[in-house]
C-alpha cells in the first residue's frame, strides 16, 4: 500500500511541477491558443498542457515495476499520439492528417496484445468473438475515444475532470473484477488507472476555471488514447458478458456528445470535423449555467455514470439490462432538455459570454 501511495503522490507532484514549466515553453514554442472570432478568451493561452500529464504519467509507470507487453504498447502508442498532438498544438495539422496519425497510434498497440476480442448482446448476454475483426474494431474504439475527449475539451477543466473520473471508475471496476473473480493482472490495471488520475489531478490545479493553461490537442488526444487502451486492458481480462458494455457507460458523456455532433453536422451537411458551439457544455451555458456550473454539472453526470458502471459489474445480467435501459431513458430525457433533440432558445448570461471557449473539434 505504501508503494501505491508513493506512486500516486509522485504522479500528482510531477504533474503539478511540470505544468508551469510547460506553460513557459508553450509561449516560446508558439503553442498558444490565440483569440479568434469563434473564441471568447481575449489573450493568448498556452495550449500544450497535456505534455505535463504525459511527463508525469510515463516515468511513474516505468518506475512502478510490473511492466508487461500491453503496458509497453500503451506507452508506445501514447508517445506517438502525444507527438502528433504537440505538432498540432505548435504548427496546426489538417483534420485528415490527425486522423491518420490517430489510426497509426491505435494500430501500434495491436502487436502488444491490446485488442477488443469480443462484443456482447446486452439483452441476452451472449458473447460474439470477433476473430479477424478484432483489429479494426480495436482501432475504431481507440480513435473514437480520442476524438470524444478532444470534442468535449471546450471549457476549463472539463476534459481533464471527466477523464479523471473515468480513470477512477476504471480502477474501481477493475478492483471489483479482480476481487470477485480473482482475475490475474487486475492489480496492474488498477495502479495504472489511479496513477493516470493522479497525474490529471496535478494538472487540473492549473486548468480548472479560470485556467492558466489548456490541455490542447496534445492533452485531449493523449487522455482519450490512454483511457481507451486501459479500458481494453481491463475488460478483456473478464469473460463476463456485460464487461464490454462498461467502457461505453464510463465514457458515456463524451461518446454521446460525439454521436450527436456527427448526426448534427451530417444533417446540416457540414464537415464532420468542423468546429461548432452546440456541444453539451455550450448548451448548458446557453440555458443559463455559468462556466464553472456547466463543468460541475458534467462532472456530476460523469460520476453518476461511473457509479452505474460499477453496479453493472456486480449485478446479474438481467439487472444490468434494466439499468442500461434506465440510463438510456435518462440520456434521451437529458438530450431533450438541453436541446439535442429539438431547438432550444439560447439565453447566454453575460458571465458565460465572457468565459466560454469553443471546443477543439
Amino acid at each position: 500500500m505504501a508503494k501505491v501511495l508513493a506512486t500516486l503522490f509522485t504522479a500528482f507532484i510531477l504533474s503539478w511541477i511540470f505544468t508551469p514549466w510547460v506553460k513557459k515553453k508553450a509561449f516560446s514554442w508558439g503553442a498558444v491558443d490565440k483569440p479568434a472570432a469563434r473564441k471568447v478568451h481575449k489573450s493568448a493561452m498556452p495550449r500544450i498542457g497535456g505534455l505535463a500529464v504525459y511527463m508525469a504519467f510515463v516515468p511513474v509507470v516505468l518506475l512502478s515495476g510490473g511492466l508487461t507487453m500491453p503496458v509497453y504498447g500503451m506507452l508506445l502508442g501514447g508517445t506517438l499520439v502525444m507527438a502528433l498532438g504537440v505538432v498540432d498544438d505548435i504548427r496546426g495539422l489538417p483534420a485528415r492528417v490527425k486522423l491518420v496519425g490517430q489510426v497509426a497510434a491505435a494500430s501500434a498497440v495491436i502487436p502488444f496484445g491490446i485488442k477488443v476480442q469480443y462484443i456482447t448482446n446486452p439483452l441476452s448476454g451472449d458473447l460474439f468473438f470477433l476473430g479477424w475483426l478484432a483489429v479494426p474494431v480495436t482501432v475504431f474504439w481507440i480513435v473514437s475515444v480520442i476524438n470524444a475527449i478532444n470534442l468535449i475539451d471546450g471549457l476549463d477543466g472539463l476534459a481533464g475532470g471527466v477523464s479523471c473520473i473515468a480513470a477512477l471508475t476504471l480502477a474501481a471496476v477493475a478492483w471489483t473484477q479482480g476481487h470477485m473473480f480473482n482475475t490475474p493482472g487486475m492489480a496492474g490495471v488498477i495502479l495504472l488507472a489511479l496513477a493516470f488520475a493522479a497525474a490529471i489531478l496535478g494538472f487540473l490545479r492549473h486548468n480548472f476555471h479560470p485556467a492558466s493553461i489548456f490541455l490542447g490537442d496534445s492533452g485531449s488526444m493523449f487522455l482519450g488514447f490512454t483511457l481507451a487502451v486501459m479500458s481494453i486492458m481491463s475488460f478483456t481480462k473478464s469473460a463476463t458478458a456485460i464487461s464490454v458494455i462498461i467502457p461505453l457507460v464510463i465514457l458515456g458523456l463524451p461518446l454521446m456528445d460525439t454521436f450527436f455532433a456527427i448526426i448534427r453536422r451530417y444533417y446540416k451537411q457540414q464537415p464532420i470535423f468542423q468546429p461548432d458551439k452546440e456541444h453539451l457544455h455550450h448548451r448548458l451555458m446557453a440555458i443559463g449555467f455559468s462556466h464553472r456550473q456547466a463543468v460541475l454539472v458534467i462532472y456530476g453526470l460523469s460520476v453518476v455514470l461511473g457509479i452505474s458502471a460499477v453496479f453493472l459489474n456486480v449485478v446479474s445480467t438481467d439487472q444490468a439490462a434494466v439499468l442500461l435501459i434506465i440510463l438510456a431513458v435518462i440520456a434521451i430525457v437529458t438530450a431533450n432538455k438541453v436541446g439535442y433533440l429539438g431547438k432550444k432558445k439560447a439565453v447566454v448570461p453575460t458571465e458565460n459570454k465572457k468565459n466560454t471557449r469553443s471546443a477543439g473539434m
